[in-house]
């Protein structure tokens, strides 16, 4: 059993406030790329608490309710399609990362990202491989995006039905592909993600 409060409590005695940043939505052909930034209260008990990915949605939604109820703070960041298509998606992901950590009510002293890799932030960090399943804030993190996410997909179904954002997100999925030569890319389409697909046509 993976103890997810040891990175924090390693750190705790050089940065008093830490927060962990994870991202939804890299891959996707539509929709923005979401991050959020979490601060938990030390050892606070989460049940259930793992990488979004190992849960179901009615798991992360009961867990996001209990994440925003029980941090010191969350923050959510977004970069547009729009913002993707301009800048490219890990820069764009960068942007929603910083976005995140400036929408927090306190301001860290240091910052946990999930992955391998976070030149763009503009906070003092530490990068770590698959930290949505060895680190708590992290791992809350990763399911306030995902939980966000997938709401914000959800509600551009209702403006977009013939994509089936619904069921999948925005991923590309054979269904996806199938909308889009039907109906050709909609407004919130990442261009910059459709460059294989048009060639193909």
């Amino acid at each position: 059993m993976t103890d997810l409060w040891q990175i924090e409590r390693e750190l705790k005695h050089k940065y008093p406030t830490i927060c962990g940043v994870d991202e939804a939505g890299r891959g996707p052909l539509a929709g923005p790329v979401v991050a959020a930034a979490v601060v938990l209260p030390e050892g606070v008990e989460l049940s259930g608490l793992d990488d979004s990915k190992k849960l179901t949605e009615p798991q992360r939604d009961a867990l996001s309710a209990e994440i925003c109820t029980k941090a010191i703070s969350y923050g959510i960041g977004l970069a547009t399609e729009e913002e993707i298509d301009e800048i490219n998606i890990l820069n764009a992901t960068y942007q929603a990362m910083n976005r995140a950590i400036e929408g927090l009510a306190v301001l860290p002293d240091f910052c946990l990202i999930d992955g391998n890799r976070a030149d763009g932030l503009n906070y003092a960090n530490q990068c770590i491989v698959k930290g949505d399943s060895k680190c708590a804030s992290i791992a809350a993190a990763s399911i306030l995006a995902k939980v966000y996410r997938d709401r914000l997909m959800q509600a551009l179904h209702a403006d977009y039905p013939q994509y089936g954002f619904d069921r999948h997100k925005g991923y590309p999925t054979k269904a996806h592909y199938m909308a889009l030569d039907e109906h050709g890319p909609s407004a919130v389409h990442r261009n910059s993600f459709l460059k294989k697909w048009e060639a193909g046509r």
